[in-house]
């Protein structure tokens, strides 16, 4: 048995789930999530529990149990709490800012970068130096921030670039004969 996908999942006060077939719809104060899942795993709601199981121990099965899981609890966390990714912008005249709902961003070309937000996600600026990326829909958020990342990847010499909060940029020292 899958050790993710045989554990339940509460449904928080306030998030009302809606399962109709193989499509899960979950309403609650952030906003709407619906997913279709795979027919062969079986989805119950016995209360405020949601129960994720499957028919049998094919390797097909074994796989989409967990992922369908994780899927669903992505879904009511997303629309009770959301979720968010912060990125720092480091380097001399690196900044961004916030013009309507375009992201701009001054990162060492001899242009801006201008981003559109994704339907379905924030962004904010609290600092010239600090993106804040949110939604209820994590698939989206990472996938806007990895996007925002690429457009300067943090470089391993001066630490120059885009990276996420949390990340360590492993840095490598400069040419050997430096300083002669």
């Amino acid at each position: 048995m899958s050790r993710i996908g045989r554990l339940p999942i509460a449904i928080p006060a306030g998030v009302d789930v809606k399962i109709d077939g193989s499509i899960v719809t979950v309403k609650g104060p952030k906003g709407t999530l619906s997913r279709q899942f795979n027919s062969n795993i079986a989805i119950a709601k016995e209360g405020e529990i949601l129960t994720v199981s499957r028919p049998n121990d094919l390797q097909q099965n074994r796989a989409l149990h967990g992922l369908s899981r994780s899927l669903l609890s992505n879904m009511v966390i997303g629309v009770s709490q959301g979720f968010s990714k912060e990125l720092e912008v480091n380097g001399v005249g690196y900044r961004a800012a916030k013009t309507g709902n375009q992201l701009v961003m001054n990162i060492g070309y001899s242009h801006q970068v201008i981003m559109e937000e994704a339907d379905g996600i924030t962004v904010t600026v609290p600092a010239p130096n600090k993106i804040v990326i949110s939604g209820v829909d994590k698939q989206k958020v990472g996938q806007f921030a990895a996007e925002v990342r690429e457009k300067r990847p943090p470089e391993p010499y001066l630490g120059k670039g885009i990276k996420y909060a949390n990340e360590v940029i492993r840095r490598k020292e400069g040419k050997a004969g430096k300083g002669k």
